[in-house]
């Protein structure tokens, strides 16, 4: 078990430091506290000058009746527990994704993408090749700014539902990478192991080829990137209940406000990333038509309406 330490120094700054690492036979919520008693006895730390706890949302950490948490608050009602404010919100967004059925449809798909061109090191081999060659071409072209930061090597990275920030940056590199993932797709279509892998790599460049998948590559970066940017600063080490609430409000603001005004500005940067990787387009004031259905079956709306409501508005409130 790892233990970390925040603390305030004697010149009133806050201090957080990696404690040590205690050996625990079990992860019951008793064998836990023995330890971390065992730990602070060690250091001639005692619990009872303890004044905050935190952990993650497993039931043996903050379990209400015999959770680690209410154990030491048994024996010390000052230690008031804290739920991690970062992991809480990235717990909120796996929920939603898992909720919404084309957000979870989309991280099906780049589960899958992922799972395929990275099946081997030679197809990973042959996404870097094409991804470098790529850049130096458009640092020839001007299409890319060259500098420092800019321009490094980069990997398709597989999302976590319990990593921070991991769907963020799953979609930042897939993004990135796109056409370099379509050419892997295109040699497994041909050269493929079996038949299976050939069918598959088919289905997943028709949907990596369809406006309606870049449109939520594009809708959740934008929404991902405040989340992202909230959950950095959550784990700041001077950070404060006082102003993480302040942070949780203007998050709350911005996402108000991509509602009310990003929509336009959103349709025309997919409809650029489209033309760009030849893409066809849809026309927004077109019946829109649920995948796979016919016509007859059609709800009756025109694809603007169901982008704007059913997707870009109905994901933000969410």
């Amino acid at each position: 078990m790892a233990v970390v330490l925040r603390y305030v120094d004697n010149n009133g700054h806050t201090i957080e430091c990696f404690f040590g690492i205690q050996h625990v036979r079990d992860t019951t919520a008793s064998s836990l506290k023995a330890a971390i008693e065992a730990l602070f006895s060690k250091h001639g730390l005692s619990i009872s000058r303890l004044r905050g706890q935190g952990y993650d949302g497993a039931s043996n950490m903050r379990g209400e009746f015999n959770g680690l948490k209410a154990l030491i608050l048994n024996s010390n009602p000052s230690a008031y527990y804290v739920y991690c404010f970062a992991h809480r919100l990235q717990l909120t967004l796996v929920a939603v994704t898992k909720k919404h059925n084309e957000v979870g449809d989309v991280f099906n798909f780049i589960s899958s993408i992922i799972n395929i061109v990275g099946a081997s090191c030679k197809r990973m081999e042959v996404i870097k090749e094409k991804q470098y060659a790529r850049i130096i071409k458009g640092l020839e072209n001007g299409e890319i700014s060259s500098g420092r930061g800019l321009n490094q090597e980069t990997s398709l990275r597989r999302y976590n539902d319990t990593h921070w920030g991991s769907h963020y940056v799953t979609i930042i590199r897939l993004l990135a990478m796109f056409l370099s993932v379509l050419d892997v797709l295109e040699i497994i279509r041909e050269d493929g192991m079996n038949s299976e892998q050939r069918t598959e790599a088919i289905v997943l460049t028709d949907i990596m080829e369809s406006f309606n998948f870049v449109f939520m590559l594009h809708c959740l970066r934008r929404i991902l990137a405040v989340t992202n940017e909230f959950s950095q600063a959550l784990q700041r080490k001077d950070q404060d209940i006082e102003n993480a609430m302040s942070l949780l409000k203007t998050s709350k603001e911005r996402f108000k406000m991509m509602r009310e005004n990003d929509l336009e500005s959103l349709l025309e940067e997919v409809s650029y990333f489209c033309i760009k990787h030849d893409i066809d387009i849809l026309n927004m004031d077109d019946e829109y038509k649920l995948r796979g259905r016919s016509r007859q079956k059609s709800q009756g709306i025109t694809n603007l309406h169901h982008f704007r409501y059913e997707l870009f508005n109905n994901i933000i409130d969410m």
